[in-house]
């Protein structure tokens, strides 16, 4: 049975704004090597196009860790950031790492997030890259009526670039 991301109760999908749920299954990596590069941020950039302008302010370097402070900007928004669940895999446990993030403004531009991640090991050398983000507010509203669904598009991006990034360092 796969395992399933943690959610908060508030964020709970089916009771947010909008929900976008991407997934992808690789063969020859594992967990350990996509979580490595996933959390260093100095990467991004390179193999997801919606990322920009990442800053730390509690955190040295630029690799998440437990309860890191950051911000970057995503699909047109200044996103704050704070990391709520840090878990790197184990042999019997898929790697687990979730933010909350947040756009300031008033009623009409607020917008909170919980973006969460799912990486585990699976038999014959496969490893799912789950990702889900649960989202409250007007602008999650908005992206949900968008056509085409750019949320899940450019999520889908992410999880494909990251794999790309993490097989191409494998076959080097």
């Amino acid at each position: 049975m796969l395992n399933e991301i943690n959610w908060p109760k508030e964020y709970l999908p089916g009771t947010t704004d909008n929900f976008a749920s991407n997934e992808i299954i690789v063969k020859g990596i594992t967990a350990q090597d996509v979580f490595e590069n996933l959390i260093d941020t100095s990467i991004w950039t390179s193999y997801y196009k919606n990322a920009s302008d990442i800053e730390f302010y509690n955190t040295k370097g630029t690799k998440l860790q437990a309860d890191t402070r950051f911000k970057f900007k995503t699909f047109g928004f200044p996103i704050e950031a704070e990391i709520v669940e840090f878990e790197p895999p184990t042999e019997n446990k898929p790697a687990r790492l979730a933010w909350h993030g947040w756009a300031e403004g008033d009623a009409e531009h607020r917008l909170d997030v919980i973006h969460a991640w799912l990486l585990e090991d699976l038999p014959e050398n496969r490893v799912r890259i789950l990702t889900q983000e649960s989202q409250k507010g007007k602008p999650a509203k908005d992206l949900f009526n968008t056509e085409p669904d750019i949320m899940n598009q450019g999520h889908q991006d992410w999880i494909k670039g990251l794999a790309r990034t993490v097989l191409a360092a494998k076959n080097k």
